[in-house]
């Protein structure tokens, strides 16, 4: 994977926050923001990814197979087919 130069410009109070954030996590700015964006493009990618499930399979379908005992209240069965 190949790397690209991204400039930007930005207030001086929000690189001063920028800062403080980074150097609480041991890191620098660049490396900090380049993280938030990676961390902020999989949860779309999850969120995408959910949403493209539950159209398939149908929001609010009945998960458990036919003939199963229903999950006790807050506990989840396992979707991987063991019984």
């Amino acid at each position: 994977m190949g790397s690209t130069v991204l400039s930007l410009r930005i207030d001086s109070e929000l690189l001063d926050r920028l800062k403080g954030h980074a150097a609480k996590r041991g890191m620098s700015v660049q490396d900090y923001v380049v993280r938030t964006l990676i961390r902020e493009d999989f949860d779309e990618r999850f969120k995408t990814a959910v949403e493209e499930t539950e159209k398939f399979y149908g929001e609010g379908a009945d998960p458990e197979p036919p003939g199963a005992a229903p999950a006790p209240l807050g506990q989840v069965r396992p979707s991987a087919g063991i019984a």
